[in-house]
């Protein structure tokens, strides 16, 4: 399928989905601590999201039961919220969508829930960097591969963690999956090229471990091989000539954790 170039009045729509999108995961970093279950974040964040004009893009995608995909620990993405509560040493992944106007935001962010390990830590601080070095790459001269490889070599060859590989960021629009997929690794110069104002979400998911992952038995959840943690971060961004531009924001989700004193600040 062909690439989908955005006009700028479907760019101003997609911004309003990411900025409700942003602050409602800020919403959700301000109640977000050990004691919390993943069933009361999802149903505070469908509220949040109804309440301002919009609707949870994952609730019902392909049956899926949820408005927030939250991951914990060693599950990469998709997870389904659960009434289990979150301990202190957790790492929380938070995925969502929000579709607004007809077009959808694409956003993660995780947390690190009371003290954790000082390389859970850095494996946040390593992926969340790797984020922003791909979207460096988000241009009119590059390709796919150029953010991968930014990705990949940043994480693996730099710091030792494993990018994983069956799951990609895509593009974004009117249907929450579009072209092109963007892979978390890849070599320079390869891939599909990047046409000026498409959308697309960047979505480096890394683990401590191996690259390793498989699917759990509820058929959405996926989790590390070793059973050692992943980190998600992801950004929904539109290519430029000369810088990417981006659309969602962790602005508001990281002053909401400087005054959430459960949560570590990265």
């Amino acid at each position: 399928m062909a690439i989908k170039i955005k006009t700028q009045e479907e760019i101003e729509l997609i911004r309003k989905s990411c900025e409700l999108l942003s602050k409602t995961l800020a919403e959700v970093a301000k109640i977000l601590k050990a004691g919390v279950t993943g069933e009361q974040l999802d149903k505070f964040a469908e509220e949040y999201i109804k309440d301002h004009g919009g609707h949870p893009s994952f609730k019902g995608y392909n049956k899926y039961p949820a408005s927030l995909c939250i991951s914990v620990n060693d599950e990469v993405v998709h997870g389904i919220p659960k009434p289990d509560e979150f301990k202190e040493g957790d790492l929380v992944s938070l995925d969502c969508g929000v579709f607004m106007n007809g077009y959808h935001g694409d956003m993660a962010y995780t947390f690190g829930v009371g003290k954790v390990r000082p390389e859970y830590e850095k494996l946040m601080r390593v992926t969340k960097q790797s984020l922003y070095l791909g979207i460096e790459q988000a241009l009119v001269s590059k390709r796919t591969g150029d953010i991968g490889f930014a990705v990949q070599d940043y994480c693996e060859r730099e710091n030792g963690f494993k990018c994983v590989r069956e799951l990609v960021g895509h593009g974004v629009g009117k249907t929450l999956h579009e072209d092109p997929q963007v892979p978390n690794y890849g070599r320079k110069g390869e891939g599909q090229k990047l046409p000026e104002n498409c959308v697309i979400a960047i979505e480096p998911m890394v683990n401590l471990g191996r690259k390793d992952v498989y699917t759990k038995r509820d058929n959405w959840t996926i989790a590390t091989q070793d059973g050692l943690p992943s980190v998600h971060f992801e950004h929904t961004v539109v290519v430029k000539n000369q810088k990417a531009e981006i659309l969602t924001t962790f602005e508001w989700i990281e002053k909401a954790i400087q005054e959430n004193p459960q949560l570590v600040k990265i």
